[in-house]
């Protein structure tokens, strides 16, 4: 492989977003992202001047993020809100700093919305648990079309099909908990339930695209290479271009 081959590879590589963002969503996220930057440059410098990173931000807005459980569990329902949406101004902040100090890659895309899931995996467990306006039912079904529904979206954003629209009801779910504990009954039953609606079908339109793009030309081309290096199959002659194929051999 030449020179120009290798950098070339490499520069398809680093394109992948291992994120979970589909195309319209993501223009409109770098969109916000730049306006941030220039809003909040002052601070984005000092970050800077402190050796504070993007990581640093992602690992502070996580346990802010899972500060909730503790808190709500002993009766602080506001002081636990509060950490949350602490939790996402920090997850808003780590974006704008990596352009800032050029340091935006893959891996901190995939890290962020990693942790990202596993906060709003164990706020949706702890309020099935321990808050009676969330059935087990209705929050053990958004917690599997959800994961699902973001994992399908990073392999397709890995192979380069991402979603063009995608419903990531995290913010609303977070917003619904101050609502109700403001008097508004059943607010985050009824976000749950609906997000669980759109949810169920995106996750089955996805596996769908995606399982069609896995049986498209590239896999049965791969298809076809490994037959002839193994043989056509069971009780079959190799193929002649396969490497065991002996024309001496007796049938």
């Amino acid at each position: 492989m030449s020179a120009t081959d290798e950098q070339q590879r490499d520069l398809t590589v680093s394109d992948r977003k291992g994120d979970c963002y589909s195309a319209g969503e993501r223009a409109w996220m770098e969109y916000g992202q730049n306006i941030r930057g220039r809003a909040l440059s002052p601070l984005l410098r000092l970050l800077t001047v402190l050796q504070i990173n993007p990581d640093h931000l992602t690992l502070m807005s996580f346990l802010l993020g899972m500060a909730f459980i503790p808190l709500w569990y002993i009766a602080w329902h506001w002081w636990a809100v509060a950490t949350l949406w602490l939790h996402v101004a920090l997850d808003g902040l780590d974006g704008p700093l990596a352009r800032f100090q050029n340091s935006a890659s893959p891996r901190g895309s995939f890290t962020d919305s990693f942790c990202d899931q596993l906060v709003v995996s164990a706020v949706t467990i702890l309020l099935m648990s321990e808050y009676p306006g969330l059935s087990i039912r209705a929050g053990s079904t958004f917690l599997v079309v959800y994961t699902g529904v973001l994992a399908i979206a990073m392999v397709r954003n890995t192979l380069q099909i991402p979603y063009t629209w995608l419903l990531r009801p995290r913010l609303i779910l977070f917003l619904a908990i101050p609502v109700e504990l403001a008097g508004l009954q059943y607010s985050i039953a009824a976000v749950v339930w609906c997000s669980n609606i759109v949810l169920a079908m995106k996750l089955a339109t996805g596996f769908y695209k995606l399982r069609k793009r896995l049986d498209g030309p590239v896999s049965r081309s791969s298809s076809s290479v490994l037959k002839k290096q193994r043989g056509t199959g069971p009780g079959e002659l190799p193929h002649p271009e396969s490497p065991r194929y002996n024309p001496r051999e007796p049938s």
